[in-house]
């Protein structure tokens, strides 16, 4: 079950993120947008929506650490996160395939990893190590600030239960 759940997420976001570069390229070509091409590193809240059913693992409220690292020429960034909150942190590396929406603003999908560094503990998104799928936006506000929010769903993130785990987060970031 748990490697046909996988399959079918890994199939949609194929998809979605195929059909986002198409749909990009038009876009960037036919009425000039560019997006947001900048390296930054944020903070704001994290809020999980989810629980696994179990004892110690309901929904919370916590906070985020985020930073992004544009690949320079190429719609790709390497991003980290941090979700705390609860007993335990999520840690999680992923890489995004980024598409400019409009002047300075950027969607953003793709997918990684959560390490959670007490597994078993709650955090804003679930309580074990997981694979991690994201979808955002991005927007430089003002000179050298960025506002961001995103969704992350945690695959089986939590022990003893086969359920996902969704937070949403929102933050702002220095541009440097």
């Amino acid at each position: 079950m748990k490697l046909t759940k996988l399959a079918a997420s890994f199939f949609a976001v194929a998809s979605i993120v195929l059909s986002a570069g198409i749909a990009s390229a038009q876009t960037a070509v036919t009425n000039g947008t560019n997006g947001t091409n900048g390296n930054y590193i944020g903070a704001g809240v994290a809020v999980g929506a989810t629980s696994g059913g179990q004892g110690n693992d309901e929904a919370q409220i916590g906070g985020n650490i985020q930073g992004r690292y544009a690949v320079p020429n190429a719609p790709v960034s390497l991003r980290g996160s941090v979700l705390y909150g609860g007993d335990a942190a999520a840690i999680m590396p992923i890489v995004t395939y980024d598409a400019p929406i409009a002047k300075n603003t950027n969607v953003y999908f793709g997918g990684g990893y959560s390490f959670v560094t007490d597994e078993g503990q709650k955090t804003p998104l679930g309580n074990r190590n997981s694979p991690v799928i994201t979808l955002g936006v991005e927007s430089e506000v003002s000179k050298n600030v960025i506002a961001y929010g995103d969704t992350k769903w945690g695959i089986d993130a939590y022990r003893n239960s086969d359920a996902d785990a969704v937070s949403f987060q929102a933050g702002l970031g220095y541009r440097f």
